[in-house]
């Protein structure tokens, strides 16, 4: 097939990698033109996944037409992008392509997940998501995982599963988008917790604690909004949360690590070129935890250390000593 990839970050950079090996023709498309000039000549991505050899193969660009004719159209855009670059790319994207979202957040102003962005700008019926533990430079090096490919139309989910699918990269099919993207993006926030409480030493117990409590949280959320409580138990939840929250390679827990160091966040994320999500999903997640009636306790603290610049040990004290109750 003719694959379109749209965003050359570390991911969209290692899924044309994937998808080249697979046998495809792949044209990854980068926003940054100048980046896109040097990765045509040295065949590799030096800002977002270096060490990696692109293969000859792959077309680099930074002209939106020339993803155009293309079968499965892939976009890795960080989801506070997506709308716009979604509305240019319209016009150049097939009304029968399937189009799949590789994003993991929440729009934080509209509190709007990717499919539904997708759907709005490109009024495209084909849609499917694809999460799970998935680390870009695991990956890249040839190391095995494992992802989900959601959709509501079981023939489109089983079309991205077949494509992806490699003896080092296994894709499993879900009917629940819905869920698949909230495992994916409330994660993150989860992720900013544990790279905290790793940055202040408290230990395995409290780590394995986070997890479970963090994987209620984002359950009680996903259920509330109408999700399928079993997806938050599977790749896209809890296979993904584990990852994100032990991997020292997780932005958003190198975010939580440097924020108990006492580092500004504006600084923290002005030092790098890559987005991490869970930053802006914990604002969009309290406003639909308020909106659903849910409460999100770890989502509130991270909340809280974030933006109101509360004291990580008190944030850890607050949880602690939250009123007794059945788990």
């Amino acid at each position: 097939m003719l694959i379109s990839i749209i965003g050359a970050g570390a991911w969209g950079t290692t899924l044309s990698i994937l998808l080249t090996e697979a046998g495809h023709s792949v044209v990854l498309w980068v926003f940054e033109k100048e980046l896109a000039k040097e990765m045509q000549e040295i065949r590799e991505n030096k800002v977002f996944l270096p060490g990696f050899p692109l293969q000859e193969s792959i077309v680099i660009t930074s002209e939106l037409k020339d993803i155009a004719g293309a079968d499965i159209c892939l976009f890795v855009v960080p989801t506070q992008f997506l709308s716009n670059i979604a509305k240019q790319a319209k016009n150049c994207i097939s009304k029968e392509a399937v189009v799949i979202s590789a994003a993991k957040g929440i729009e934080e102003q509209s509190l709007t997940l990717p499919l539904d962005i997708l759907a709005d700008e490109l009024k495209i019926n084909r849609l499917a998501v694809l999460s799970g533990p998935n680390l870009s430079q695991e990956i890249a090096r040839g190391l095995p995982a494992a992802a989900v490919a959601a959709a509501k139309d079981a023939e489109v989910a089983k079309t991205v599963q077949n494509i992806l699918m490699l003896n080092r990269f296994r894709v499993y099919t879900s009917n629940d988008p819905l869920g698949v993207q909230l495992g994916g993006a409330l994660k993150n926030i989860i992720a900013i917790a544990a790279g905290a409480a790793d940055g202040l030493g408290l230990g395995d117990n409290a780590k394995s604690a986070l997890l479970i409590r963090g994987i209620a949280e984002i359950t009680r959320l996903g259920v509330a909004m109408g999700a399928t409580a079993e997806t938050f138990s599977g790749l896209s939840g809890m296979g993904d949360l584990i990852t994100t929250c032990s991997s020292k390679l997780s932005r958003n827990h190198t975010v939580g690590e440097q924020i108990v160091k006492g580092k500004k966040l504006a600084d923290i994320l002005s030092s790098t070129q890559e987005i991490a999500e869970g930053v802006p999903t914990a604002r969009a997640a309290l406003k639909l935890a308020e909106k659903y009636q849910v409460d999100l306790p770890i989502t509130k603290e991270v909340y809280n250390i974030l933006y109101e610049n509360k004291n990580p040990q008190q944030a850890i004290i607050d949880l602690m000593t939250r009123s007794a109750k059945k788990e």
